[in-house]
C-alpha cells in the first residue's frame, strides 16, 4: 500500500474509533455497566489521557497514541471508546489480531456502535475470517445511520464477500465505491482482481491499466495486469508489468513464478529459469500448495524437470495431509521422475494416478512411456493400445506403439503404426525420420529419402536426419544432394569425423582434390581428437585411483599421460600439483599449480575442454 493511502487508512480507523476525546467522560455517566465505579479522579485522568492520545495520532505519532489510549483503558476499562482507540490504533499499525481483541471488547460494550463495526469487520477481512467480517459490514449498512464507507473499507468489504462466493456482490460493493471515490488507484485494482477472478479477463486488464494510471507506483496493479495478460496469451505483453512488480518485491515467490512462466512462454530459458529458481528458493515450509504446484509445472515446461520434482514432492505431500490428491499432480510429477530417468519411481505415480482418474489418453501414454524407459516392452504396448482404444485417431500413441514394436524387431506391425501417425499428424519429425532409418534397413533408399527429406524439412535442426539423407543420397546416386545434405550436418555436428570422410569421397568423385583433401585432414585431426580424449580419460580416472591409494609415482606417470592426451584440460595438472605436494615437491607442485589455474581461466571464460 502506498505511503499516502496507509496515512488515510490510519487517519480513517483512528477517526471511527476516537470521534472526541470528551466521548470517554459522556460515556463514563452514562454508561451503567462501569463507568459509574469510576471515581472523578480516573475519569478525569481517562479524559486526559484520551485527549493526548488523540493529539499523538493526528501528529502521526503512534506508539505515544497506543499508550495514552491503553492507559484510559486502564483507568476505565468498562468504556467502549478506550477499547475502540486502542483496537483502531493497532488496525492501523498493522497488528490485526490484537486489534480484533481490543475492538470485540469495545463491541461487547457497545453492540450498536457501528464505527466499531467497521473497524472489526476490517480486522476479520484481514485475518481471513471472511464470513465474520461479511455479518459486521452488513451490520453497519444495516443500522439505522450506516457510516460513510472509505476506499479500504469497500476493498475489505468486496474481498470478504468474493471470499465467501458472493463475488457479484463484491463487484457491485466495488462499482459503487469507484464512482465515490474515482481517483482511487486501490479500487480499481480491487475490481480487476474480481473480474479477473470471474474470468473477465478483457475488462480486468482494463481496470488494471486505469489503477496504473493514476498510480504508476501501485506495483500490485502491475503484477495482477501482467497475471491477466498471461491468462489472454500474452506473454510478450506481461513481461513489463512482471519486471516492475518484481523489481519492487524481488522476494516475492508469486511474482517471481509468474514473470519466470511468462519469460518460459516466450521460450527465454535462461532468464525464466533464473526467475523461477528464484521462486523456488523464497518458498518455506508454510507456502500455499497451489503456488508450489505451478512453480514445479514451471520449471518442468522450461526444461528443469530435476529442480520441479521436489516442488512436486511438497505440493502433492501437502494436498494428500489435506485429503485432495490430484490425478493431474500425480501425472505431472511422475513425469518429471521420466524426464530425470528415474521411470521405476515414476510407475507407482502414475498407477496412483490411474487409480484416482479420470482415464485419458494421455496418461496411458505417459505410463507407457515409463514402461517403455524401464524397457518393460509388453506392459508399454498394453498401455498405448489401451490409450488407443480411448483415442484411436491420437498421432503420437501410433508412434509410440510403432516404436515398442521396432524394438521388438516387429517390423512389419511397426511401420503400418508410423505411417499412421504421419498421416494423422503430418507436423510430427518423429514418424517420417523413423521410417527412413527402417526404409534405409531395408535397402528402399528412394522411400527413405523421401522420409528424411520430409523430417529435414519438419525439424531443420536434426543433424542426424541431415547426416542420414546424405548417406542416402550418397547411395543412391544423387551426388549433388548428398553433397548438399551433408554440409548441412556438418554444420549442425561439426565435430563426427564420419561427415567429413563421406563428404571428402563425394568431392574426390567430383574431381575438388584440394576440398577432398581438407576434409580428409578435419576428419583425421577429429578422429584423434577423440582418442586424446579417451586415452586422458582413461588415464586421468586411473591416475585419480592411483592417488587415493597413495600410489604417488604410479599416479603422476598416469597423470602426466593425460595431461599429455589433453593439454588444455585443467584437471590432470590440478592433480598432478596434489601429487607432487605429497611427494614434498614443492616448485614442481607450484609449476603444476599454475598450469591448473590458467586452464581453468581458459574453461570459465568458455572454453571448457574435457575428455
Amino acid at each position: 500500500m502506498r505511503p499516502s493511502m496507509v496515512k488515510r487508512r490510519q487517519q480513517t480507523e483512528i477517526a471511527r474509533a476516537v470521534p472526541c476525546a470528551a466521548l470517554v467522560l459522556v460515556l463514563c455517566v452514562v454508561n451503567p455497566r462501569g463507568a459509574a465505579q469510576r471515581s472523578s479522579a480516573d475519569l478525569a485522568a481517562a479524559t486526559s489521557a484520551m485527549s493526548a492520545g488523540v493529539t499523538a495520532a493526528k501528529a502521526g505519532n503512534l506508539p505515544e497514541a497506543l499508550a495514552d489510549f491503553r492507559r484510559a483503558v486502564k483507568l476505565a476499562p468498562q468504556v467502549s471508546t478506550g477499547h475502540a482507540a486502542v483496537g483502531g490504533v493497532l488496525l492501523s499499525m498493522g497488528q490485526v489480531e490484537e486489534a480484533a481483541a481490543e475492538l470485540k471488547v469495545a463491541h461487547s460494550l457497545a453492540p450498536e456502535d457501528v464505527m466499531v463495526d467497521m473497524n472489526l469487520a476490517n480486522a476479520e477481512a484481514s485475518m481471513g475470517h471472511y464470513e465474520e467480517a461479511v455479518r459486521l459490514f452488513g451490520e453497519a449498512l444495516g443500522s439505522g445511520t450506516p457510516p460513510p464507507f472509505s476506499a479500504q473499507d469497500s476493498i475489505a468489504y468486496a474481498t470478504a464477500l468474493t471470499a465467501t462466493g458472493d463475488t457479484a456482490g463484491g463487484e457491485s460493493v466495488l462499482r459503487k465505491a469507484v464512482i465515490v471515490t474515482p481517483d482511487s488507484a486501490e479500487l480499481y485494482d480491487a475490481l480487476g482482481t474480481v473480474l479477473a477472478k470471474r474470468e473477465v479477463m478483457e475488462e480486468a486488464s482494463s481496470q488494471f491499466r486505469r489503477a496504473i494510471g493514476l498510480d504508476p507506483s501501485l506495483t500490485q496493479a502491475q503484477y495482477h495486469l501482467g497475471v491477466a495478460l498471461l491468462a489472454m496469451n500474452e506473454p510478450a505483453e506481461a513481461i513489463g508489468p512482471l519486471q516492475l512488480a518484481v523489481s519492487a518485491e524481488p522476494r516475492n515467490l508469486e511474482r517471481q513464478l509468474q514473470l519466470g512462466r511468462a519469460l518460459s512462454f516466450l521460450h527465454e530459458d535462461a532468464k525464466a529459469l533464473a526467475a523461477l529458481h528464484q521462486a523456488a528458493e523464497l518458498r518455506t515450509p508454510t507456502t500455499n500448495p497451489d503456488a508450489l504446484y505451478a512453480l514445479a509445472m514451471a520449471l518442468q515446461a522450461s526444461g528443469d524437470a530435476k529442480g520441479a520434482l521436489p516442488l512436486f514432492e511438497a505440493a502433492i505431500s501437502a494436498d494428500k495431509a489435506n485429503g485432495n490428491t490430484s490425478s493431474s499432480a500425480l501425472t505431472n510429477y511422475a513425469l518429471a521422475r521420466v524426464q530425470t530417468g528415474d521411470a521405476k519411481g515414476a510407475l507407482p505415480l502414475y498407477a496412483e494416478a490411474l487409480a484416482i482418474g479420470p482415464d485419458s489418453a494421455t496418461l496411458r501414454e505417459d505410463y507407457g512411456v515409463a514402461y517403455l524407459q524401464q524397457s518393460d516392452l509388453n506392459d508399454a504396448m498394453e498401455q498405448f493400445r489401451t490409450g488407443l482404444a480411448l483415442e484411436p485417431n491420437n498421432a503420437h500413441l501410433h508412434y509410440d506403439l510403432g516404436l515398442a514394436l521396432k524394438l521388438k524387431d516387429n517390423l512389419a506391425a511397426a511401420v503400418p503404426e508410423f505411417e499412421q501417425a504421419a498421416k494423422l499428424d503430418e507436423t510430427l519429425p518423429d514418424p517420417a525420420y523413423t521410417l527412413g532409418v527402417i526404409y534405409m534397413q531395408q535397402a528402399r533408399f528412394s522411400d527413405a529419402a523421401t522420409q528424411l527429406r520430409h523430417a529435414t524439412a519438419l525439424r531443420p535442426e536434426n543433424g542426424d536426419a541431415w547426416a542420414l539423407l546424405g548417406s542416402v543420397l550418397k547411395d543412391s546416386g544423387d551426388a549433388a544432394g548428398a553433397t548438399d545434405a551433408l554440409k548441412h550436418a556438418i554444420a549442425l555436428e561439426p565435430d563426427q569425423p564420419s561427415l567429413h570422410i563421406q563428404l571428402a569421397a563425394l568431392e574426390t568423385q567430383a574431381g575438388d582434390k584440394e576440398a577432398a583433401a581438407t576434409d580428409r585432414k578435419i576428419a583425421a585431426d577429429l578422429t584423434r581428437a577423440a582418442a586424446n580424449r579417451q586415452r586422458a580419460g582413461f588415464a586421468l580416472n586411473s591416475g585419480r585411483s592411483l592417488l587415493a591409494e597413495g600410489k604417488l609415482d604410479e599416479a603422476v606417470v598416469q597423470l602426466l599421460m593425460a595431461a599429455q592426451a589433453a593439454p588444455t584440460l585443467a584437471e590432470p595438472h590440478r592433480m598432478l600439483a596434489e601429487a607432487y605436494t605429497r611427494q614434498g615437491k614443492a616448485a614442481d607442485a607450484a609449476l603444476e599449480r599454475n598450469k591448473a589455474a590458467s586452464l581453468a581461466a581458459g574453461e570459465t571464460a568458455g572454453h571448457p575442454n574435457s575428455p
